[in-house]
């Protein structure tokens, strides 16, 4: 007589793990979604407010407090600019390693007593930089507004002792190039602050930015 085979058993925790899988990978499908609406927003006020003509920085700096400044296109004349005291951050542009030099520009009115003013970018394998005087000539800068980029964890720490720099902390470079009541944001050049120096570059914005979300969010999807 032939024995009768056990039914085999419903396999709960493979199951339960498949559900959880599932749960994760729509979850960060949603949230790939939802960057996309972000980035796609964020784009569109880059093209709006990048192209558009500059405004005077004075009357940017004075909207509303918290107002989102980000990439507005101003014009500022910062006074011995050219010969100003600078900080170098270090920077990558189109894969190559470099600095961008930070200094400061006094401004006579508005909310804010200076801006700081990224001057553009200076490839490692140049050695020499702008001069460095008590007077220089006062400069016209056309620039884009950016709001500070923190660092993450892999980001080093700042050491203002050896002029090495990683992030921008607007409080912290302030203090080391002696500006008072700093705006709450850069202004990236993108103009020339230093013609007579040509290897220090203008780079006010990377050449594209990236928009792969909904392929991310598909990937997600369809795992």
């Amino acid at each position: 007589m032939t024995e009768a085979k056990a039914p085999d058993r419903f396999p709960v925790g493979l199951t339960i793990a498949t559900a959880i899988a599932f749960a994760i990978l729509c979850a960060l499908g949603v949230w790939q979604v939802q960057r996309l609406a972000w980035k796609t927003e964020l784009l569109r006020q880059i093209e709006t407010r990048s192209t558009a003509p500059p405004a005077a920085l004075e009357r940017v700096l004075a909207r509303a407090e918290g107002e989102d400044l980000g990439f507005y296109r101003v014009q500022v004349v910062c006074p011995g600019l050219d010969t100003a005291p600078f900080l170098q951050l270090y920077a990558l542009k189109d894969g190559q390693a470099g600095s961008r030099l930070i200094s400061a520009c006094p401004l006579g009115a508005g909310p804010y007593g200076a801006i700081l003013v990224d001057r553009g970018f200076v490839p490692d394998t140049v050695s020499a930089r702008p001069p460095v005087a008590d007077a220089g000539r006062p400069v016209e800068v056309v620039g884009l507004l950016r709001e500070p980029e923190p660092g993450n964890f892999v980001t080093p720490d700042n050491r203002p002792g050896e002029n090495q720099w990683f992030s921008r902390d607007v409080a912290a470079m302030a203090q080391a190039l002696g500006a008072r009541d700093p705006a709450p944001v850069f202004l990236l050049a993108e103009t020339p602050t230093n013609p007579d120096f040509p290897a220090l570059q203008p780079a006010p914005l990377p050449g594209e930015i990236p928009n792969r979300h909904l392929e991310y969010a598909l990937t997600w999807f369809g795992l």
